[in-house]
């Protein structure tokens, strides 16, 4: 069976490796366009596109799906075309190009978490269990019938880089397995059932915490966007970036935002009890352990986050 695969980021690799290795037949990978990394601004390959140079598979690199990519996709006769994280809306006119529709890997239990972000916000929300499901591909958005899921536990201490990482290598096994029920003519996707919940893209705004909130709160969302957009704060009219912080129900009598040095300890108040810090960037430096930060503070016991 001949599959046109659509991927962009790092945790799209797995699935195409196992598609591979499996025995399907990649007629060709559709991929956003090179962008721009690191402080130089270097145009970079996808990590799906550096993987498919690597294995000499052609490349659609398009930012959109319109008439022109249309027209390329059919010109490579998919008969499935298998997308995950692409990072683009496939348009009616595309979706009926390969005979078995597009199917997605989408890293969420549907319908919960439709959207651009699920891992994250499950992440923020304080989900127990999250998983991977997927489904035939349709106009709305991440609405279409399921073919399978697989589940997985949030650990106490998952970044939402950390959950996708293993999600991306479950998710492959279950999107190998949806291909070849698919190809068997054994696949029968079910409507989705249960509450409906959305997950936009993540802002930069996303990753401010608040020091109001609860600790467990500020905790979640310190996890959830980490690496992406990275957790921060305001110090002296600047934004401080911050590793995910650590809980500390021991410590109460810290106002929202007030911190305290305790040795090699840095502890900050919220809305409830203190949480800890661990990494720290100033604007303009590294990040740094928040000890390291802390002893080239003037005067370390007037500092206070915004």
């Amino acid at each position: 069976m001949r599959v046109l695969f659509a991927g962009t980021p790092a945790v799209a690799v797995p699935s195409l490796d196992a598609l591979i290795e499996a025995g399907f037949e990649i007629a060709a990978v559709l991929t956003r366009p090179d962008a721009p990394t690191g402080r130089k601004r270097i145009l970079t390959p996808s990590p799906v596109a550096a993987r498919a140079a690597e294995l000499g598979i052609d490349i659609i690199h398009a930012s959109k799906v319109d008439a022109g990519t249309t027209e390329r996709i059919a010109s490579y006769e998919p008969d499935v075309a298998a997308i995950v994280a692409y990072g683009g809306l496939v348009p009616k006119a595309a979706l009926g190009v390969p005979r078995h529709g597009w199917i997605n890997l989408h890293f969420s239990l549907l319908p919960a978490w439709r959207g651009a972000a699920p891992v994250q916000r499950s992440v923020i929300a304080g989900d127990d269990i999250t998983g991977a499901a997927t489904f035939l591909l349709e106009e709305g958005l991440d609405t279409g019938p399921v073919f399978g899921t697989l589940t997985e536990t949030v650990r106490p201490e998952d970044t939402a880089g950390d959950l996708l990482e293993r999600l991306s290598r479950s998710g492959a096994i279950l999107l190998t397995q949806t291909l070849s029920a698919v190809e068997s003519g054994k696949a029968a996707p079910q409507p989705q059932q249960g509450d409906v919940s959305l997950a936009p893209k993540l802002t930069l705004d996303d990753g401010r915490l608040e020091w109001t909130q609860p600790a467990l709160a500020i905790n979640r969302r310190s996890r959830g966007v980490t690496p992406e957009p990275g957790a921060w704060t305001m110090l002296d009219g600047q934004r401080v970036k911050l590793e995910p912080v650590a809980l500390r129900p021991d410590i109460r009598d810290l106002a929202p935002g007030e911190v305290r040095v305790d040795g090699k300890n840095v502890l900050v108040g919220t809305g409830s009890h203190a949480v800890q810090l661990r990494g720290i960037q100033p604007a303009g430096k590294k990040m740094m352990p928040s000890a390291d930060w802390a002893r080239g503070l003037a005067t370390p016991e007037s500092v206070e986050f915004e």
